[in-house]
């Protein structure tokens, strides 16, 4: 599986649409999210494109998210963000710096504004996830 780490090495060497094709050859890994998943519960609000996340655990507790869009582009920053958080326990998810982590990446100069607009939102539904989940296991 590659890493964040190994694709921010990869990203750093590359240059303008190589950057994209990177991006977009990123979006092609992620696990392939069944059609009837993407319903309006796992639509991501103020995308450009649609972007469908879709949480689920793990038997050893942790998050697995399945995600999907309809642009390629679109797809490759869902990867990207998904290596930050993907397969990590509620805990680690909540208190994971994620947009810290994506800085080394320049998404925001990269890529148009309609590309990046829906970011925070991604993140956002990842990080509620995340803190939903830590609050029921709080509960027990």
């Amino acid at each position: 599986m590659t890493t964040l780490q190994q694709v921010q090495d990869d990203y750093e060497l590359l240059e303008g649409d190589e950057r994209y094709r990177l991006l977009i050859d990123l979006g092609r890994t992620l696990e392939p999210m069944p059609d009837a998943l993407k319903t309006d519960a796992t639509l991501v609000r103020g995308c450009s494109a649609a972007v469908w996340v879709y949480p689920t655990r793990r038997a050893d507790g942790a998050l697995h998210f399945l995600a999907d869009s309809n642009a390629a582009i679109t797809k490759g920053i869902i990867a990207l963000v998904l290596l930050t958080v993907q397969d990590r326990t509620p805990a680690q998810v909540a208190a994971f710096d994620i947009e810290g982590a994506l800085v080394p990446f320049d998404l925001k100069r990269q890529l148009s504004s309609n590309r990046t607009q829906g970011l925070p939102n991604m993140i956002a539904l990842i990080r509620e996830t995340a803190t939903r989940l830590l609050a029921g296991e709080g509960a027990k």
